[in-house]
């Protein structure tokens, strides 16, 4: 995955910011930039967990901080910060998916780009195709279960972690991962059983 930005405020952010309120968002700790440099990496990492793919990662990233620039006058800081990231996030993530140029054929480039020369070119055949599965199944998944089902069961965040990233009670965690569970298992199969069917025409 590529790394967030890690200092500053983002430049495509920036660009798109009046002056104005890059000169009062200078004001820590409830600025555009205190935000940026705090959980940038936080809504890098959750449009990552939505789907969006690398082509659009960066834009997508300056879409969120748009909407945060825009709303931060009126956000409610006894809220969790986190919480209202990842809601906007979630929306941003929904938006870009629709739209044209974001397409499910971008899959293939989550390979890895240096091969692995341990590997017979059977393995590394294999490993691309179960990868690129496991990609398409996640693509076709609910966005709020496939961002919890990728945070718990492949970056192996706890659940309790996950409810107070989101804003959600651990029991509504548990009932989306529960239900992801099921959702990733049901596509899998469907996957299985369309390649099984392609394999015997």
């Amino acid at each position: 995955m590529k790394d967030p930005p890690v200092t500053g405020i983002h430049q495509g952010v920036e660009q798109c910011l009046p002056a104005e309120v890059l000169g009062s968002a200078k004001q820590p700790p409830q600025s555009l930039v205190a935000l940026h440099a705090e959980h940038g990496g936080f809504v890098w990492a959750t449009l990552q967990r939505f789907g969006i793919q690398q082509p659009d990662l960066e834009d997508a990233f300056q879409d969120v901080f748009i909407v945060v620039q825009r709303r931060l006058p009126s956000f409610d800081w006894a809220c969790p910060v986190t919480t209202w990231l990842f809601a906007i996030c979630r929306r941003v993530a929904a938006s870009h998916r629709r739209r044209a140029h974001t397409r499910r054929e971008r899959l293939g480039e989550v390979v890895d780009d240096v091969p692995d020369s341990a590997r017979s070119p059977e393995e590394a055949t294999s490993q691309q195709q179960a990868r690129l599965q496991l990609e398409a199944i996640l693509e076709a998944m609910d966005l709020d279960r496939r961002a919890v089902f990728v945070m718990f069961e492949i970056e192996e965040m706890p659940c309790n972690e996950i409810a107070s990233l989101i804003g959600v009670p651990v029991g509504t965690v548990y009932s989306r991962l529960h239900a992801a569970r099921k959702e990733f298992a049901t596509l899998l199969k469907k996957a299985e059983t369309e390649r099984t069917r392609r394999g015997a025409t």
